[in-house]
């Protein structure tokens, strides 16, 4: 059931941002009187799944789910038809409109995709606000999980003020701009120092298949005590919450796991806290220091601030507030995908080991349905869908943009013969890196 919750949102995802996309390409084109011959969500290799043709356009869906296509009239794309680009000019085709007309074609689909982002991020502000854990709020420091953080200098318990100079306002930040930053303000012990990070530190941490980095610190909360628990009929429950064995204060979970250790084979008073009330609990700690219990590895943002371990601020928007808003969060989601993009392509981070294809984004959903992660995650992938159908290379929208400016700039048109060679190194290198990213993602699944 998880699987079929996470693949709908996969694809529900995906077909929404294709079609809205080629919709970007679709309509001017219409409104230009440029004839489209296809709109397709998925490649109709040999055949499709669907299909059904009204006035000159077929529409339909096809059975390899690696994308979608609009197939316009006289334009050289990844359709490579030779022999219709062989004929005389025609006026409804797309090699016969003006260059201004063909760049606003072209730009279509990336527009799309970036007014798509900013249209949800102003939704979802609007019907659900912010809530947002202040950096100044987190008293005790953050969970550092990772040995190789811990290696290059951050530990649990450090306060991370900035990075690269810059404030961290919210818990949300910190997370990221440690993984693309290199000098990270830290207050520990009430001193502040600086941890400067290894220029392949991402590299490091990929290799080392560590699951987590920097989290919250929570508390060590009882999910359930089993039958067979020894410590079942002692008084301990379902929901206390232990904060102490004997005279050792334990108010988060990486601070109970090394207690344990060291009151291994003993019986402990343990201090509990039930309905905001402690409580002295005799517990048995076994000779391997385990409890016989289980706890909840993390708590809602409503038990934290009830325990009073986190406060946490809610902002609420107006319709008219929430526009501003979504302008920013896109901004902002634009500016960290293109940090993380520089990175890939700087051989020293090492950040091209994490680049993944089609499982990395279906991993990206959840395994529980949550219109509110839904829309999250298809607003982020329609940013990175934009930015990346921007860059200059041949059969991707940058790379016609890219010859029509040149085309407006000189007065010179590229010939076709060019176009098509120039089309399919561009195709040439997509499916290279189509291939590198889906390899890296069967790599992980082989070797994690």
């Amino acid at each position: 059931m998880e699987f079929v919750i996470k693949i709908s949102q996969f694809l529900l995802s995906l077909s929404l941002l294709i079609v809205l996309h080629e919709l970007g390409h679709f309509i001017p084109a219409k409104l230009f009187k440029t004839r489209v011959e296809k709109f397709y969500l998925f490649f109709d290799v040999k055949f499709s799944l669907f299909k059904k043709k009204i006035g000159d356009t077929v529409y339909g869906i096809g059975w390899l789910p690696l994308g979608g296509y609009v197939k316009i009239s006289g334009m050289i794309d990844e359709s490579m038809d030779k022999e219709q680009m062989a004929q005389p000019p025609q006026p409804w085709e797309f090699r016969s409109k003006p260059a201004w007309q063909r760049l606003i074609i072209m730009l279509g689909g990336v527009t799309v995709n970036f007014l798509l982002a900013i249209l949800i991020y102003i939704g979802m502000s609007y019907f659900y606000g912010d809530r947002i854990l202040p950096n100044e709020n987190i008293k005790d420091g953050v969970l550092v999980e990772s040995t190789v953080a811990n290696k290059a200098g951050l530990l649990t318990g450090d306060k991370i003020i900035s990075v690269d100079g810059e404030p961290i306002e919210d818990f949300s930040q910190i997370s990221e701009k440690v993984l693309f930053g290199k000098n990270i303000t830290i207050e520990r012990d009430g001193q502040q120092s600086t941890v400067t990070l290894p220029e392949d530190f991402l590299a490091q941490l990929i290799d080392s298949n560590e699951k987590k980095f920097i989290d919250l610190r929570m508390p060590f909360v009882i999910a359930e005590v089993p039958d067979s628990s020894f410590n079942k009929g002692t008084g301990i429950q379902k929901g206390d919450i232990i904060t102490g064995f004997n005279d050792k204060k334990t108010k988060y979970i990486d601070e109970v796991i090394p207690a344990l250790d060291t009151f291994k084979g003993q019986q402990v008073q343990a201090t509990v806290l039930r309905d905001n009330k402690e409580l002295q609990i005799p517990l048995t700690i076994s000779e391997e220091g385990k409890l016989s219990l289980v706890y909840a590895s993390g708590a809602t943002p409503e038990t934290l601030e009830a325990l009073g371990y986190y406060k946490f601020e809610t902002k609420k928007y107006g319709f008219f507030e929430a526009i501003p808003v979504g302008f920013v969060k896109t901004k902002e989601k634009l500016s960290s995908y293109i940090t993380q993009v520089k990175a890939i392509f700087t051989p020293s981070t090492g950040a091209y080991k994490g680049v993944g294809g089609f499982k990395a984004i279906y991993d990206i959903f959840p395994n529980y349905w949550s219109w509110q992660v839904f829309w999250n995650i298809t607003a982020f992938l329609s940013i990175m869908l934009g930015f990346l159908n921007l860059l200059p290379i041949p059969a991707l929208d940058g790379g016609h943009v890219m010859f029509l400016l040149y085309e407006m700039v000189s007065g010179r048109k590229p010939g076709d013969k060019f176009l098509e060679y120039a089309q399919m190194v561009g195709f040439i290198i997509l499916i290279a890196l189509v291939l590198f990213a889906n390899g890296n993602d069967i790599f992980k699944a082989i070797f994690n």
